[in-house]
Protein backbone atom coordinates (compact mmCIF):
# COMPACT_ATOMS: atom_id res chain seq x y z
CA UNK A 1 0.00 0.00 0.00
CA UNK A 2 3.18 2.44 1.03
CA UNK A 3 4.20 1.98 -2.33
CA UNK A 4 1.16 2.07 -4.24
CA UNK A 5 0.83 5.38 -2.28
CA UNK A 6 4.35 6.93 -3.36
CA UNK A 7 4.09 5.80 -6.50
CA UNK A 8 0.56 7.92 -7.26
CA UNK A 9 2.26 10.74 -5.23
CA UNK A 10 5.06 10.97 -7.74
CA UNK A 11 2.87 10.88 -10.62
CA UNK A 12 0.52 13.93 -9.01
CA UNK A 13 4.00 16.21 -9.07
CA UNK A 14 4.86 15.09 -12.47
CA UNK A 15 0.99 15.37 -13.99
CA UNK A 16 0.23 18.16 -11.52
CA UNK A 17 3.51 20.42 -13.22
CA UNK A 18 2.93 19.72 -16.49
CA UNK A 19 -1.35 20.59 -16.06
CA UNK A 20 -0.85 23.40 -13.68
CA UNK A 21 2.27 24.79 -15.20
CA UNK A 22 1.69 24.09 -19.25
CA UNK A 23 -1.73 23.33 -19.72
CA UNK A 24 -3.90 25.42 -17.52
CA UNK A 25 -0.89 28.30 -17.68
CA UNK A 26 -3.14 30.53 -20.36
CA UNK A 27 -5.77 30.45 -17.95
CA UNK A 28 -3.93 31.65 -14.77
CA UNK A 29 -2.25 34.34 -16.36
CA UNK A 30 -5.80 35.78 -17.20
CA UNK A 31 -6.97 35.43 -13.18
CA UNK A 32 -5.94 38.02 -10.70
CA UNK A 33 -5.24 35.97 -8.20
CA UNK A 34 -3.50 36.12 -5.18
CA UNK A 35 -1.97 34.16 -2.49
CA UNK A 36 1.52 32.17 -1.36
CA UNK A 37 1.51 31.29 -5.41
CA UNK A 38 5.41 29.42 -5.31
CA UNK A 39 6.29 29.99 -2.04
CA UNK A 40 5.33 26.97 -0.24
CA UNK A 41 6.18 23.98 -2.28
CA UNK A 42 7.49 21.71 -0.37
CA UNK A 43 4.51 21.86 2.27
CA UNK A 44 2.28 21.40 -0.13
CA UNK A 45 4.00 18.09 -1.99
CA UNK A 46 4.63 16.63 2.06
CA UNK A 47 0.67 17.42 2.22
CA UNK A 48 -0.18 15.56 -0.70
CA UNK A 49 1.87 12.95 0.11
CA UNK A 50 -0.10 12.65 3.23
CA UNK A 51 -3.04 12.56 1.17
CA UNK A 52 -2.04 9.87 -1.09
CA UNK A 53 -1.29 7.06 1.99
CA UNK A 54 -5.23 8.10 2.99
CA UNK A 55 -5.91 7.94 -0.48
CA UNK A 56 -4.34 4.06 -0.83
CA UNK A 57 -5.41 2.81 2.39
CA UNK A 58 -8.86 4.20 1.74
CA UNK A 59 -8.60 2.72 -1.38
CA UNK A 60 -7.29 -0.24 0.12
CA UNK A 61 -10.35 -0.72 2.59
CA UNK A 62 -12.83 -0.59 -0.23
CA UNK A 63 -11.15 -3.20 -2.70
CA UNK A 64 -13.90 -5.59 -3.72
CA UNK A 65 -11.87 -7.64 -5.27
CA UNK A 66 -12.49 -6.85 -9.36
CA UNK A 67 -9.80 -5.49 -11.62
CA UNK A 68 -7.47 -3.08 -10.14
CA UNK A 69 -7.44 0.16 -12.39
CA UNK A 70 -10.96 -0.50 -13.20
CA UNK A 71 -11.52 -0.04 -9.73
CA UNK A 72 -9.12 2.22 -8.68
CA UNK A 73 -10.56 4.39 -11.61
CA UNK A 74 -14.17 4.02 -10.16
CA UNK A 75 -12.47 4.98 -7.19
CA UNK A 76 -10.51 7.85 -8.08
CA UNK A 77 -13.41 9.88 -10.05
CA UNK A 78 -15.41 9.44 -6.61
CA UNK A 79 -12.52 11.08 -4.66
CA UNK A 80 -12.53 13.80 -7.54
CA UNK A 81 -16.17 14.22 -7.06
CA UNK A 82 -16.21 14.44 -3.75
CA UNK A 83 -13.11 16.69 -3.46
CA UNK A 84 -15.06 19.08 -6.25
CA UNK A 85 -18.06 18.74 -4.20
CA UNK A 86 -16.36 19.59 -1.04
CA UNK A 87 -13.35 21.80 -1.47
CA UNK A 88 -12.35 23.11 -5.03
CA UNK A 89 -15.92 24.06 -5.71
CA UNK A 90 -15.48 26.71 -2.90
CA UNK A 91 -12.15 28.49 -4.60
CA UNK A 92 -15.05 29.59 -7.49
CA UNK A 93 -17.64 30.62 -4.65
CA UNK A 94 -14.63 32.85 -2.48
CA UNK A 95 -11.77 33.06 -4.84
CA UNK A 96 -11.83 35.63 -7.95
CA UNK A 97 -11.42 32.83 -10.12
CA UNK A 98 -13.20 32.58 -13.68
CA UNK A 99 -15.84 30.31 -14.01
CA UNK A 100 -13.69 28.93 -17.48
CA UNK A 101 -11.03 27.91 -15.12
CA UNK A 102 -13.15 26.39 -12.30
CA UNK A 103 -14.67 24.26 -15.35
CA UNK A 104 -11.21 23.25 -16.33
CA UNK A 105 -10.17 22.34 -12.98
CA UNK A 106 -13.03 19.90 -12.49
CA UNK A 107 -12.33 17.94 -15.69
CA UNK A 108 -8.51 18.20 -14.39
CA UNK A 109 -9.57 16.86 -11.10
CA UNK A 110 -11.99 13.90 -11.88
CA UNK A 111 -8.93 12.95 -14.83
CA UNK A 112 -5.98 13.40 -12.39
CA UNK A 113 -7.94 11.55 -9.60
CA UNK A 114 -8.65 8.52 -12.36
CA UNK A 115 -5.31 8.43 -12.80
CA UNK A 116 -3.87 8.29 -9.80
CA UNK A 117 -6.85 5.77 -8.76
CA UNK A 118 -5.95 3.54 -11.91
CA UNK A 119 -2.31 3.57 -10.63
CA UNK A 120 -2.61 2.16 -6.87
CA UNK A 121 -4.89 -0.09 -8.18
CA UNK A 122 -2.72 -1.36 -10.82
CA UNK A 123 -0.48 -1.70 -7.71
CA UNK A 124 -2.10 -2.87 -4.59
CA UNK A 125 -2.39 -6.21 -4.09
CA UNK A 126 -4.27 -7.34 -1.22
CA UNK A 127 -3.03 -9.86 1.07
CA UNK A 128 -5.49 -12.45 1.54
CA UNK A 129 -6.22 -13.95 4.76
CA UNK A 130 -8.20 -16.91 4.85
CA UNK A 131 -11.01 -16.64 7.16
CA UNK A 132 -12.73 -19.69 9.48
CA UNK A 133 -11.63 -23.17 8.15
CA UNK A 134 -8.04 -22.54 7.33
CA UNK A 135 -7.66 -25.35 4.89
CA UNK A 136 -6.88 -24.88 1.45
CA UNK A 137 -10.10 -24.53 -0.74
CA UNK A 138 -9.08 -27.66 -2.76
CA UNK A 139 -9.43 -29.95 0.70
CA UNK A 140 -12.64 -28.31 1.67
CA UNK A 141 -14.20 -28.97 -1.78
CA UNK A 142 -13.24 -32.78 -1.79
CA UNK A 143 -14.56 -33.28 1.64
CA UNK A 144 -17.60 -31.75 0.69
CA UNK A 145 -17.98 -34.28 -2.30
CA UNK A 146 -16.87 -36.96 -0.06
CA UNK A 147 -19.61 -36.05 2.67
CA UNK A 148 -17.20 -35.14 5.04
CA UNK A 149 -17.82 -31.86 7.34
CA UNK A 150 -15.74 -30.23 10.06
CA UNK A 151 -17.97 -31.68 12.65
CA UNK A 152 -16.99 -35.52 11.44
CA UNK A 153 -13.51 -34.41 11.97
CA UNK A 154 -13.71 -34.94 15.60
CA UNK A 155 -12.37 -38.62 15.79
CA UNK A 156 -13.33 -38.92 19.18
CA UNK A 157 -16.86 -37.94 18.57
CA UNK A 158 -19.77 -41.05 19.05
CA UNK A 159 -22.87 -40.09 17.25
CA UNK A 160 -25.92 -40.73 19.90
Amino acid sequence: MAVAAVVAWVAFIVIGSLVHTVILDDLYASQELSGNGATEPVTGFLLALLGFFAFAYTYAKGYEGGSGTQEGMRFGVLVAIMFISFAAVWSFVVLPISGSLAAALTVDYIVEFAAYGMIVGAIYKPHIRPRGNSRPAGIRDLESRLGINGAQENRGAQDP
